[in-house]
């Protein structure tokens, strides 16, 4: 009995050790060049939505159109047709069971849970959904975080995005059926999701890419992920209520 008790306070201290450790290695400094964006220069909102365990990424439609002529990008056009109803798209990533079918904490199975943080799902997939409205008006009951990208960083975030689309023989996003809330769609998705790999570190890499202080430790939970991004880039507090 006394050795379980050694061993077992041995793992209650090692653990918050390990992240720590891990975290302070693995931690991202952000790009001075590309964020925060100079005084007086044109600014691309985004917008981070944390619904519960899991975090979208939230644009403008105007720039979709402005960013796929930029960079001569089939899938972002291929987005704003698509979507052309809507002033905004929500936009998230991950593993194709766990998103599909278990839209809410409450749907998950500790198998599901297990063989996608494992990494033993192959399929990963993207979730567009259209908003008519401004984030803060459709997701009243969410955790959201408005960011203010400069051009360069937004170029970066409008790459990843669609790097992150698999394409067909025609270069186009592959549709795979109906989301799961509003005027939603899911699409075939390029990456391998893992417990090192989650939904919201794909967003907290996109963020990096964009200049801002985002690590990959806080961000494998959406309130990991949006409380760094606060705390470590000077962001004021949440702009919906949670």
């Amino acid at each position: 009995m006394r050795r379980f008790l050694k061993w077992l306070v041995m793992i209650v201290v090692a653990l918050p050790l390990a992240v720590v450790l891990l975290y302070a290695f693995t931690m991202r400094f952000g790009d001075a060049a590309l964020y925060p964006p100079a005084e007086g220069v044109e600014t691309f909102p985004v917008v981070i939505a944390d619904h519960g365990y899991h975090a979208g990424l939230i644009i403008r439609r105007a720039d979709l159109d402005r960013y796929s002529l930029a960079l001569n990008d089939p899938i972002l056009s291929a987005l704003f047709v698509r979507y052309q109803a809507y002033e905004w798209l929500e936009i998230g990533w991950g593993d194709e069971q766990f998103y599909r079918f278990a839209p809410a904490i409450s749907d998950v199975t500790v198998k599901m849970a297990f063989n996608a943080l494992s990494g033993m799902n192959d399929a990963t997939v993207l979730h567009v959904v259209g908003l008519s409205k401004a984030p803060e008006e459709v997701f009243k009951h969410s955790d959201l975080q408005r960011i203010h990208l400069s051009e360069a960083g937004m170029r970066e975030v409008m790459t990843g995005v669609s790097q992150a689309f698999a394409r067909d023989e025609l270069s186009q996003p592959v549709e795979l059926g109906k989301g799961i809330y509003g005027a939603s769609l899911f699409y075939r998705a390029n990456g391998h999701y893992s417990v090192i790999n989650t939904c919201n570190m794909w967003i907290g890499g996109l963020l990096a890419n964009a200049g801002l202080k985002v690590s990959p430790v806080p961000s494998v939970a959406s309130v990991g992920l949006l409380a760094e991004v606060r705390w470590r880039n000077d962001l004021a507090e949440a702009v919906a209520p949670r």
